[in-house]
């Protein structure tokens, strides 16, 4: 199979206008997700889709690969689906444009979960959720999964339900599971991708304000990896200085 990681990027960003090109440890953030994707062992070929030429020379900059999408485009999903006429794939990975600390591990994680299972058209991923605030926070997407690893249902209320249980103890001693917090990184069939951007919104989607919503409403399955390293998605100003604290001192060692 051929991998492709399409990085959706836009400039004009509601919170944190110009995010892709803001700097940490001297490089642009765009370029911290293009090398993450770019060390995964099962990804062959990493391109940035943006609607604005300053994100393009950026990557230009520094070796990457982009092409410019029109900006019509309502979702990164369909950023990346209007790319698919240029490039060739059997399976396109969404690494989301403001995830700079998505790991590759976590990227092959998804990959390999559509290579072992044929029939599944769609992957994701999640890291479990240990502190019942960041369990409760609406800014955390929550996913529950069935026996197979597949989503059943994706929220920002905090699901399962524990009033009753408290939270998941594997072993004494050992830390407690409230959830798991789903990761901004998607692994499509070519076609899933294409069908799905073919669809209207679904009521759920619009409901919670998570376009996955709108496979599981057409009955598609989407299996979740389940990593241990999480991400922070930089949507904020304190975002950012959040991942700059983290970021710099790998950096540097």
């Amino acid at each position: 199979m051929t991998t492709v990681a399409i990085i959706p990027a836009r400039y004009a960003a509601t919170r944190l206008p110009g995010k892709p090109l803001a700097e940490i440890a001297g490089k642009p953030l765009i370029q911290w997700v293009v090398e993450r994707a770019a060390a995964c062992s099962r990804v062959n070929r990493v391109v940035v889709a943006t609607d604005d030429q300053r994100i393009l020379d950026a990557v230009l900059a520094f070796g990457g690969e982009a092409m410019m999408t029109s900006d019509r485009c309502h979702s990164g999903s369909d950023r990346i689906a209007e790319t698919l006429d240029r490039i060739e794939c059997d399976l396109v990975v969404n690494v989301q444009g403001d995830e700079p600390m998505m790991a590759s591990e976590t990227i092959d994680l998804a990959v390999e979960a559509l290579e072992c299972d044929p029939g599944c058209p769609v992957s994701t991923a999640a890291v479990p959720l240990h502190d019942k605030a960041e369990w409760e926070s609406p800014h955390n997407v929550k996913v529950v999964t069935d026996a197979r690893g597949d989503a059943l249902y994706f929220s920002r209320a905090p699901i399962p339900n524990r009033s009753r249980s408290g939270p998941d103890v594997a072993k004494p001693g050992a830390r407690p599971i409230w959830g798991l917090k789903h990761l901004g990184l998607y692994v499509y069939r070519r076609q899933a991708l294409l069908d799905f951007v073919s669809w209207p919104p679904s009521h759920l989607e619009q409901v919670e304000k998570l376009e996955q919503l709108r496979f599981l409403d057409h009955g598609y399955r989407i299996r979740v990896a389940e990593t241990r390293y999480d991400s922070i998605g930089v949507d904020t100003p304190e975002d950012l200085d959040r991942v700059r604290t983290l970021l710099i001192p790998q950096e540097k060692s």
